[in-house]
């Protein structure tokens, strides 16, 4: 089994840190990246593995409260955004960064 490398945006890396900054309890954030985390790791293993999006190459896998939104391209994972799924879902925007 092909095991994909992991790619995160700026944007996905903001997300997350926004995330566990919100939380005061730094034992409770450890906890939440450690899931985040295990998930990537999940995804990398098995990358269709999320549920599909609009886009064909992006996927979202829901963990906890939140979604790991990425894209497959080629043998890497772009991990573009970490999104709070309790947040308006019409504030959320998916975009590809595959070329057309």
């Amino acid at each position: 089994m092909v095991k994909f490398k992991i790619e995160w945006s700026i944007e996905a890396r903001l997300d997350l840190l926004d995330i566990l900054d919100f939380y005061m309890s730094a034992a409770y954030s450890k906890k939440l990246y450690s899931k985040i985390h295990k998930s990537t790791r999940l995804i990398a293993k098995q990358p269709y593995i999320g549920t599909q999006t609009k886009i064909e190459t992006v996927r979202a896998l829901i963990t906890g409260d939140y979604q790991i939104i990425y894209e497959i391209l080629d043998n890497k994972i772009y991990i573009s955004m970490i999104w709070d799924c309790r947040r308006d879902p019409e504030d959320k925007i998916i975009d590809s960064r595959a070329k057309k």
